[in-house]
């Protein structure tokens, strides 16, 4: 049987049950993504996760991403912040 995990969101609201191991996958390129950049937009972060995931990852890159991400910020392991265009995400 697949293990899951509820992801958490930061406003609070109802989070989704995904696959433990698709999580760990996504946390993991999120996390290398903003260790090597320091901060990225949503649209750096997503993209970024994208291409070191293609191929790599059975299901929706974005989703999975963005599902991942809030249950980061969520977790208080990364933060937004307004940025001088653009929300800014970086590790906490």
């Amino acid at each position: 049987m697949e293990r899951k995990i509820l992801t958490k969101h930061p406003a609070g609201k109802s989070g989704v049950r995904i696959s433990r191991e698709k999580y760990e996958v996504m946390r993991e390129a999120i996390m290398d993504v903003l260790r090597a950049k320091r901060e990225a937009t949503h649209a750096e972060l997503v993209s970024a996760v994208e291409s070191s995931l293609q191929g790599r990852f059975a299901g929706s890159i974005p989703w999975y991403c963005e599902t991942t991400k809030l249950d980061l910020e969520a977790r208080k392991v990364i933060e937004r912040v307004p940025g001088p265009k653009a929300t800014i995400y970086r590790i906490r």
